[in-house]
C-alpha cells in the first residue's frame, strides 16, 4: 500500500481569520524582541559589570576580553540552532519550533538572573555562564527565522512586505528596552548594589515577557502554507526516500511530479543570492551600530553618549522607516527597493563619514541616524519578506535561518575586527566608508542577478532560482 502525498484541502488549510494573523504577529514581534533584548542585556552586562563578578581574579583587559568571550560563544551555538531547528521546523511544523525556542531563550536569560558569582563557586560561575549562553544562542539561532518565516507565509501576497516587515520591529523594541533597563539601573543604582544584585534585574525581569510569549504562542495556529505543502501527511513531511518509493509505484498520483521536480532541484543559488542580500544588511549593522559608536568615543575623542544616543534616535525613527520600507516593497517590488536603497548607502558612505568626522555633535547625529535607516533598518525590513519569497515550501526555514545566521558571523562578527584593523593601520576613515560601499555594492550585486519575487507561491516547493 502506498502513501498518499496529495495536498490536503486548501479550503481547511486557508481558514485563517484577521485575529490569526494578528496573534502570528504579536508573536513575532515578541520573539525578536526578546531574542535581541537578550543579546543586548548580555552584551552590556559583559562590558560593565560581568567581567567583576565572573572574572575577578584576572586583570581588568582579560577579564574584560573573557566576559565578551562568552557573548561570542553565543554566535557560535546560534549556527547550529539555525541548522537544527530550521530542519526541524521544515519537517514538523513552524509553530513547534517557535515555541521551543521561545522557552529555551526566555528560560536561559532568567537562569542568569539567578547564577551564583565567582566569590560564591569559584570556576563553576563562568562554565555556567557560558553553558547558558550557548543554550541561549541555540535557541536565537532560528528564532527570527521561524518568525519571519511564520508571519510570511500567514500574510496575503498583496500585503506580504509590510507584515513580515513586523518582525524587524522586535529588533528595535529589543534593544531599546535592553538600553533602557541599563540606563536606569547604572543612574539609579551604587557601584556597590549594581555588582551586588542590581545585574541580576534585567535578566530577571526577561521572564514575564518569556511568559506572556509562551501563552500567546500557544494559542496560534500552524503554518497554512506548511499545511498546503504536497510532501506533507498528518502534520509531517515526507522523508525523501518515502516520496521516491511513492513515486515509482504510483506515477499518477496527485502531487508526485511537482514534488520530485522540487527534489531534484539543483541546491544552491538561491541561497547564495540571499546570502548577498543579507552581507550589505549585517555588514552595514556591524559597522554602524557596533564599530562606529567605540570609534567615535575612542579615536575621535567624542563625548561616549552621542553615539549611543544617535543609534537610540536611529532606532526610534526605525518605527517608520521599516512598515514604510514594507509597504514600498508591496507597491513597486523587491528587487527595485533593494537596488535604490544599497546603491544609495553606498553613494552616502563617503558624506556619512565626512560628517562624522566633523567634531559637531549633530551633524554626527544625523549621520549614524540617516546610516542606520537607509543601510541597516531599510534593508532589514526588505530581507524579511525577501529571503522567505526565494526559497521553497520544503526547505525554507532551514535556508533562510541559515542564510542569515552565516551571513552575520561573516559580516556583523568579523567587520569590526576589520574595520579596527584597517583603522588603526591607515590613521584614517577612508576604510570604513571602503567597507560601508563593499557591502553595499555586494547587495546591489545580488540583487541585480537575483529574480523579482513579490508575490510568489509560497506553498511551492521549489526555490526562485
Amino acid at each position: 500500500m502506498t502513501e498518499s502525498i496529495a495536498p490536503p484541502t486548501t479550503g481547511q488549510a486557508q481558514a485563517r481569520s484577521t485575529r490569526d494573523l494578528a496573534k502570528v504577529a504579536v508573536s513575532g514581534w515578541l520573539g525578536t524582541a526578546m531574542e535581541f533584548m537578550d543579546f543586548q542585556l548580555y552584551s552590556l552586562a559583559a562590558a560593565i559589570v560581568f567581567n567583576k563578578i565572573f572574572f575577578p581574579d584576572v586583570s581588568p583587559v582579560i577579564g574584560l576580553i573573557a566576559a565578551m568571550a562568552t557573548y561570542g560563544v553565543g554566535y557560535v551555538a546560534r549556527l547550529f540552532g539555525a541548522v537544527y531547528f530550521g530542519r526541524m521546523g521544515d519537517r514538523i511544523g513552524r509553530k513547534k519550533v517557535l515555541y521551543i525556542t521561545i522557552a529555551l531563550m526566555g528560560a536561559s536569560t532568567t537562569l542568569i538572573g539567578v547564577l551564583p558569582t565567582y566569590a560564591m563557586v569559584g570556576i563553576w560561575a563562568p562554565i555556567l555562564l557560558v553553558a547558558l549562553r550557548l543554550i541561549q544562542g541555540f535557541g536565537a539561532g532560528a528564532e527570527i527565522a521561524g518568525a519571519t518565516v511564520m508571519l510570511a507565509e500567514f500574510a496575503s501576497a498583496r500585503r506580504r512586505g509590510i507584515i513580515s516587515s513586523l518582525v524587524c520591529l522586535g529588533t528595535n523594541s529589543g534593544t531599546l528596552g535592553a538600553s533602557a533597563l541599563w540606563a536606569i539601573l547604572v543612574a539609579s543604582l551604587s557601584q556597590d548594589q549594581l555588582l551586588s544584585w542590581g545585574w541580576r534585574i534585567p535578566f530577571l525581569a526577561s521572564f514575564v515577557i518569556m511568559l506572556f510569549a509562551i501563552w500567546i504562542r500557544r494559542s496560534i495556529k500552524e503554518s497554512p502554507v506548511f499545511e498546503q505543502r504536497a510532501d506533507v501527511v498528518d502534520g509531517v513531511a515526507l522523508p525523501k526516500e518515502k516520496i521516491k518509493t511513492a513515486a515509482a509505484q504510483a506515477p499518477e498520483a496527485a502531487g508526485t511530479s511537482t514534488i520530485e521536480a522540487a527534489l531534484h532541484q539543483k541546491k544552491g543559488k538561491a541561497f547564495l543570492i540571499a546570502l548577498g542580500l543579507r552581507f550589505g544588511q549585517a555588514g552595514n549593522s556591524g559597522l554602524v551600530q557596533t564599530f562606529l559608536v567605540g570609534y567615535l568615543a575612542t579615536v575621535l575623542l567624542a563625548d561616549k553618549t552621542v553615539g549611543t544616543n544617535a543609534i537610540m534616535y536611529g532606532s526610534l525613527l526605525g518605527f517608520v522607516t521599516i512598515p514604510v520600507i514594507g509597504l514600498l516593497g508591496d507597491r513597486f517590488g523587491r528587487r527595485p527597493l533593494y537596488l535604490v536603497l544599497s546603491a544609495l548607502t553606498a553613494v552616502f558612505a563617503i558624506p556619512m563619514m565626512l560628517m562624522i568626522t566633523s567634531g559637531n555633535s549633530t551633524v554626527i547625529t544625523i549621520a549614524m541616524v540617516i546610516g542606520l535607516n537607509l543601510g541597516v533598518l531599510s534593508l532589514f525590513a526588505m530581507e524579511s519578506v525577501t529571503m522567505a519569497e526565494f526559497f521553497g515550501a520544503r526547505t525554507r526555514f532551514t535556508q533562510l535561518a541559515l542564510a542569515k545566521e552565516i551571513g552575520g558571523i561573516l559580516a556583523t562578527a568579523i567587520g569590526p575586527l576589520l574595520a579596527a584593523t584597517l583603522t588603526a593601520v591607515t590613521g584614517h576613515w577612508w576604510p570604513l566608508a571602503a567597507m560601508l560601499i563593499g557591502y553595499s555594492l555586494i547587495t546591489l550585486v545580488s540583487a541585480a542577478v537575483g529574480p523579482e519575487v513579490r508575490g510568489r507561491d509560497l506553498v511551492r516547493l521549489e526555490d526562485a532560482v
